[in-house]
């Protein structure tokens, strides 16, 4: 089944490319944002911009919240002018913000469909319907809304129960984070000894040791611009600590994360954090990485 009126709450990087897809498909999107001009675009397109949550959950059959933390999805469903104020909804609701896979046990209580949707990869994977997405929830409440997801993207994984799929994406993200500080450090370490950023990054990327995302980030270090970014290095800092707490419930220690955590937070509190997660390279390289945050 499809959904034929999809609420769009959110419209950053992913939230914003999630609604042009689904205008794309023809599927009639209402939208909000918390900064109102960033829904003018889709307007413009189609999509009718509500001024708060509820109005735009009103007639939809798939509410799609995609928002920056926990903090703000709670705001989104629960506060003023939020989804679920008035009360339960019909709609599917489908939580694709990356959030502590516990923080929807009080939306459950309030709301009977709702979905965890760990959305894996970037801005132009949403804009082309390329995602991967991995499902936390009943399959009844899938079944409803698949049909949707598949247009979104080229993977839909029904992983289990409530939270699963967000387990799985602060997995998936972990990974990245480690990996985008390994490559920072190696290249640090080979420019200390004298050799060239490009030739070792090139040699990182083209041998048996880069996984694809190395492989993307390789350019912005390359060329050290950090800008506009595709995932803001303060949003990987909170995922990390996302890890680091989910682990510690279990009486699971990661060293090698709170490590990563530990560097993330330093970059984060000497101003970096809006940048792309790729700049943890400007704390871990040294003085020629001081530049300014292009």
């Amino acid at each position: 089944m499809s959904a034929t009126t999809v609420a769009v709450l959110g419209l950053g990087v992913m939230g914003g490319g999630i609604a042009g897809r689904l205008l794309d498909g023809g599927v009639r999107v209402r939208v909000w944002n918390r900064t109102a001009q960033r829904g003018a675009a889709l307007e413009q397109r189609g999509a009718v911009h509500a001024r708060t949550p509820r109005a735009a959950a009103q007639g939809a059959d798939l509410v799609l919240v995609s928002v920056a933390d926990g903090a703000a999805t709670e705001e989104v469903l629960l506060g003023p002018n939020g989804v679920l104020t008035a009360g339960p909804v019909d709609a599917v609701l489908a939580s694709a913000s990356t959030i502590a896979p516990q923080s929807l046990a009080v939306v459950r209580e309030r709301t009977p469909r709702v979905l965890d949707l760990g959305l894996l990869g970037n801005g132009e994977h949403a804009r082309t319907g390329a995602l991967r997405i991995y499902v936390g929830g009943s399959a009844e409440d899938l079944a409803r809304v698949r049909g949707t997801l598949d247009l979104l993207a080229k993977e839909v994984l029904h992983v289990g129960g409530p939270g699963d799929g967000m387990r799985l994406k602060l997995l998936m993200n972990t990974l990245m984070g480690i990996q985008v500080q390994a490559m920072a450090e190696a290249t640090a370490l080979g420019e200390s000894a004298g050799l060239d950023r490009g030739v070792v990054l090139d040699a990182i990327t083209a041998g048996g040791f880069a996984t694809p995302v190395m492989g993307y980030k390789a350019r912005r270090l390359v060329s050290r611009r950090y800008g506009d970014p595709d995932f803001r290095l303060r949003l990987m800092t909170k995922d990390l600590a996302l890890a680091v707490a989910e682990a510690q419930s279990g009486g699971l220690g990661l060293p090698l994360v709170e490590a990563a955590l530990a560097t993330h937070a330093e970059a984060v509190r000497r101003g970096d954090g809006d940048l792309d997660c790729a700049a943890i390279s400007r704390t871990v390289g040294g003085a020629d990485e001081k530049g300014p945050r292009l």
